[in-house]
């Protein structure tokens, strides 16, 4: 079921309880400025947007379908969307669609917006030389409370991208889930990006010569919004960066310890073969000579000392070989 809020520069917030959408024209008149925002919109909204507003069936489309970032002029009213971040449990956006006709601004949305509770804050509070300035400026403090809103939230970005840029420096601990946390907060980078780059988008087209999209007294405002929405963009990217940095030092320091436990076993396995290597010779020796054979000639290299020494010679004969080949570097230091 679709809810709806009216607000009012004349009267503020208008109860919708009992009211329907029909009779909302019938309620702004003599109000002022207005804004009616629409969360959840059905078939009663399309039909009131269409046969009531009379807005254009393209626009009206975009709100029931998938919608990209836009802001056209149609013949009796203008029609914006821009991405905002949604008030669920996980970070994400959502678009927003904006009608505006005469003194009235419509929002349209499928989930709750943070932002719009501070437009709705910033509307209750302008001044009437703000006011003044008519129905765009009701735009502008729109789109600049959805800029608004990822001020902070970049801010804590900024922070934790601090955090994990000291976790993967510091050598005297090893931190858990920190590729899961840079892989997060560039997942949050990006939706963050989306909805930025919507309202950078919208504003450098309504700026746009010969658009026709503004009135004249409220382009500063907007030149001010899109100076805001550059410099978001640009802290976004910046710490996108900085994150894909900061996970490809995670990952190199990872493949470097790596490296190092493969060298150290591949050394240990070294001495480990050239130990065998040494003692399979002797391992042959000691068997002969331990045959019970009388035909074994121990007496002639010796006896027992005699074979000892064999053997012995045998290791540094071995030894001798292996230093050669050079695989006795390692052990020369």
């Amino acid at each position: 079921m679709a809810e709806f809020f009216l607000q009012t520069t004349a009267s503020g917030k208008i109860p919708t309880e009992n009211m329907t959408l029909d009779g909302v024209l019938d309620s702004i008149q003599g109000e002022g400025l207005a804004w009616l925002d629409i969360l959840k919109p059905n078939k009663k909204v399309r039909k009131f947007l269409l046969e009531t507003m009379d807005f254009a069936e393209l626009a009206v489309e975009d709100v029931f379908g998938p919608a990209d970032t836009t802001a056209q002029k149609f013949n009796n009213h203008r029609f914006l969307v821009v991405n905002a971040r949604d008030a669920d449990n996980r970070l994400d956006t959502e678009p927003v669609a904006i009608f505006i006709k005469q003194k009235l601004i419509i929002t349209v949305r499928h989930t709750r917006i943070p932002a719009l509770k501070g437009f709705s804050r910033r509307f209750r509070k302008a001044d009437s030389e703000d006011l003044a300035l008519g129905i765009d400026f009701l735009l502008y403090e729109l789109l600049d409370s959805i800029a608004d809103d990822w001020t902070p939230i970049l801010g804590k970005y900024s922070s934790e991208l601090d955090e994990l840029e000291f976790r993967v420096f510091d050598p005297n601990q090893k931190y858990e889930d920190l590729l899961e946390g840079l892989h997060d907060l560039k997942r949050h980078l990006r939706e963050a990006s989306k909805s930025i780059e919507s309202l950078h988008t919208v504003t450098l087209r309504m700026l746009k010569p010969g658009e026709r999209l503004l009135s004249e007294g409220v382009s500063r405002y907007f030149s001010d919004l899109n100076q805001l929405c550059a410099s978001l963009v640009k802290r976004a990217n910046n710490y996108s960066q900085g994150a894909t940095s900061t996970r490809d030092t995670y990952l190199s320091n990872i493949s470097m310890q790596l490296a190092q436990s493969n060298a150290q076993l591949t050394e240990v396995m070294t001495t480990l073969t050239i130990i065998g290597a040494i003692m399979l010779p002797l391992t042959l020796i000691a068997g002969i000579f331990g045959m019970n054979n009388d035909d074994l000639p121990s007496d002639l290299i010796g006896g027992f000392w005699g074979i000892i020494f064999l053997m012995l010679g045998f290791a540094i004969i071995m030894l001798y070989y292996f230093w050669k080949r050079g695989w006795l570097k390692n052990y020369e230091k």
